[in-house]
């Protein structure tokens, strides 16, 4: 008997020069902005991202529907990151929901599950993300998505409460 993959609830495509508007309205949402820089700032990062070969910056859609932004990143491209304590085959990823009322209905673990389970099926070893420690919505879904905290570190926005997801069979990771 076959069995079918079931289909995916989210989308994940790069980032395009005609989505910055909505990037833009995103990131003044005070839900976003608390978390994140000047969105001029932020959209710069963006822009940058966008052929940078470190970074990968993303739209998350629903039923065709943007709803936030995700990036993932190879800290071991990029010169001094300061997570190049981490295995090869580490990825880092950030994630945003953009639209508020949206918020607190389990998208941001539901979004994580799916994205790293596709990293993992092209070859990641390691996923870490890195909320601000006060950031305990965020912190609540990433558990839920199977990070687990491995410390306290301080990047370059400040404090970081470093998790960590292993791909599955991977048991020998630090």
């Amino acid at each position: 008997m076959l069995k079918t993959k079931p289909a995916s609830r989210y989308r994940f495509r790069d980032v395009r020069r005609e989505d910055f508007p909505l990037l833009a309205q995103w990131l003044a949402e005070p839900h976003v902005a608390r978390w994140w820089g000047e969105p001029s700032t932020e959209l710069g990062s963006i822009e940058e991202a966008m052929t940078s070969e470190e970074t990968r910056p993303m739209i998350v859609e629903l039923d065709g529907k943007p709803i936030g932004y995700l990036q993932s990143y190879d800290p071991h491209l990029e010169e001094g990151h300061p997570y190049q304590d981490q295995p090869k085959g580490t990825l880092g990823i950030d994630i945003s929901i953009g639209i508020p009322e949206l918020t607190d209905k389990g998208h941001g673990a539901a979004i994580i599950r799916q994205f790293t389970s596709e990293l993992f099926a092209d070859g990641a070893k390691r996923i870490v993300i890195d909320p601000d420690p006060e950031n305990l919505q965020a912190i609540r879904a990433y558990e839920k998505a199977g990070f687990r905290y491995v410390d306290t570190r301080t990047s370059i926005y400040g404090p970081a409460h470093f998790m960590a997801l292993d791909a599955p069979g991977e048991t020998d990771l630090p």
